[in-house]
């Protein structure tokens, strides 16, 4: 069988796809894409041999779809088997999901379904919760709302800000989201509804 082709998606820092580049999944790795071009997530890549690419949302676009079509010509062209969002901050349209139904993969720093969205780290300090974490999700068509793969929680400490409790979630996450992968690589999983069964 085949190796399974990961096609990874970041849009900052790329301190996710670093872990997945660390980990036995690296030569599963056969392209990082960004909306953010010259980000350091694609930095990354080019430092270890990882062919890359940029779909920015530019303002000239006049339709989003144009930039859904785009950016699933890239992971069609790369033949993608999953597809991972580490830290990718676009919500991905019809075109990506359709193609790749059940194959995309995102992390998200809280135990959703609490605190969806782009501000879940700041949002849960200010609701006062005494328990954060991260999710690993398959994506569908809301805003985090696709099937839980895996949660851990990390414990809110008193002088917690957001920069402090969104660096202790992210070193959950890393470890997390390599042994998700791993298992998806390795036997996939099931859906029923929103309950999932890895194989």
């Amino acid at each position: 069988m085949p190796a399974a082709r990961l096609v990874v998606l970041a849009s900052g820092e790329g301190t996710l796809l670093q872990a997945l580049l660390d980990s036995s999944l690296a030569t599963s790795i056969v392209a990082v894409g960004s909306d953010i071009p010259g980000c350091n997530a694609l930095q990354r890549a080019e430092t270890a041999n990882v062919p890359s690419f940029s779909v920015p949302m530019r303002t000239d676009r006049t339709d989003r779809a144009e930039w859904d079509a785009e950016l699933a010509g890239h992971l069609q062209a790369f033949e993608a088997d999953w597809v991972v969002c580490a830290g990718f901050m676009r919500i991905l349209g019809e075109r990506v999901l359709d193609r790749f139904p059940g194959r995309i993969v995102n992390s998200h720093p809280s135990l959703l379904p609490s605190f969806p969205g782009a501000h879940a780290v700041r949002s849960s300090l200010e609701y006062g919760v005494r328990v954060s974490g991260c999710t690993i999700h398959l994506v569908d068509t809301g805003v985090d709302t696709g099937p839980i793969l895996a949660q851990q929680p990390v414990f809110v400490e008193p002088d917690d800000d957001e920069s402090s409790l969104h660096e202790r979630i992210k070193q959950i996450e890393r470890v997390l989201l390599v042994d998700v992968l791993e298992r998806l690589i390795d036997g996939g999983v099931t859906v029923t509804g929103r309950s999932v069964e890895f194989r």
